[in-house]
């Protein structure tokens, strides 16, 4: 279970805005997240990462404290162990797809499973440039999966996948967070883009 009871400011023109939110979320369980660009929906995902550190919150995860602001608790994004989808994919350029894995896994079984799951694994030698941006994607959703994450955050991960691809990833990384028991948040501006995957639905909303 994940307990989240967060207050941010957000920079937004012509004022400032306050994202706040007071949820829970089911271990094992999926939830798409929508709302209006600018809402604050990639800062939400940041904040539960601890990239983002809000004004007021706190943050439980299996009993666990990642964040209170009161007591001043606040554990580092590497003890987190989040596997976080960006938006920008944020790749090295100088690492080679096989090179992206294993810099966060050292299970050569498992790195081969999610080649295939993601149809790179004939890519393995390619840097991100010579990539397209679809694979490029794939590549960063492989990698936050490598590190067998119990929470998965998503910022747009399937926005330059075409429908056939996105049809056909999906059901392989479903299977691996159902093995997993990962719980996923994912965030989509278009509400027909997860399609085909059973989920909460969550919209947000700034104040």
């Amino acid at each position: 279970m994940i307990s989240i009871d967060i207050e941010k400011k957000l920079k937004a023109y012509p004022g400032e805005q306050v994202l706040k939110i007071a949820a829970q979320f089911e271990s094992s369980s999926i939830t798409k997240i929508y709302g209006p660009s600018g809402a604050g929906k990639s800062t939400f995902l940041k904040v539960i990462a601890g990239l983002v550190e809000p004004e007021r919150g706190k943050i439980l995860v299996d009993d666990v404290v990642w964040l209170d602001t009161i007591s001043k608790t606040s554990i580092s994004p590497q003890k987190r162990k989040v596997g976080f989808v960006f938006q920008n994919y944020a790749l090295f350029p100088n690492m080679t797809v096989q090179q992206h894995l294993e810099y966060v896994s050292d299970d050569a079984q498992w790195i081969n499973r999610l080649l295939i799951i993601g149809k790179l694994e004939t890519f393995t030698s390619h840097k991100p440039e010579h990539l397209s941006g679809g694979q490029q994607q794939r590549l960063a959703i492989l990698r936050a999966m490598a590190i067998r994450p119990k929470l998965m955050l998503m910022d747009e991960p399937f926005s330059a996948l075409d429908p056939k691809m996105k049809s056909e990833l999906i059901p392989g990384l479903k299977s691996i967070w159902d093995e997993l028991e990962t719980t996923v948040l994912i965030v989509s501006h278009n509400p027909w883009e997860l399609e085909g995957l059973t989920a909460r639905e969550m919209e947000i909303n700034p104040i």
